[in-house]
């Protein structure tokens, strides 16, 4: 059980963590007005979450459902991990529904103003819309972060 505890740390902490800098680096590339940056920014972004994100929320999933399979499925019944559960698979559904199309999106833009030479407004578009969609996308787990180390109720 401490193994597998470990290793739901450590995704979450992972995936916290590269949503998190994919803001911070998608935001520094697009204000910088340089296209090359922005292109090179938003492939390295789709990568980071073919490497980190689907694997960190997939192990966090994986690790714990396997954790309360353990301890009895009836902890779902409380209210922090079950809101925790939830708030989770509403994660993965914004992700991918939403925000894996827009950075596909984004990442042909990009290629496609960088060999205009010029900024193109439905990237701008595209980009502004997953600002918005990441930041839902994050504070979510935040939430469940707080959740998971706060424990109400319990």
């Amino acid at each position: 059980m401490r193994i597998l505890l470990a290793i739901h740390i450590l995704a979450a902490v992972i995936f916290l963590g590269n949503i998190i800098t994919a803001a911070f680096w998608k935001v520094r590339a697009d204000k910088s007005g340089n296209l090359e940056t922005m292109s090179i920014t938003s492939r390295s972004l789709q990568l980071a979450d073919i490497a980190f994100t689907m694997p960190g929320v997939i192990t966090l999933l994986v690790t714990g459902v396997w954790m309360v399979g353990i301890t009895g499925w009836q902890r779902f019944q409380e209210p922090w991990l079950g809101i925790s559960l939830v708030l989770l698979i509403l994660t993965a559904i914004i992700s991918a529904a939403g925000l894996v199309p827009l950075q596909k999106r984004m990442v042909r833009l990009s290629g496609d103003q960088l060999t205009a030479g010029t900024a193109d407004p439905a990237y701008r578009r595209a980009s502004r819309t997953w600002a918005m969609m990441g930041g839902v996308a994050t504070l979510l787990p935040v939430v469940i972060l707080i959740l998971m180390v706060l424990k109400p109720g319990v």
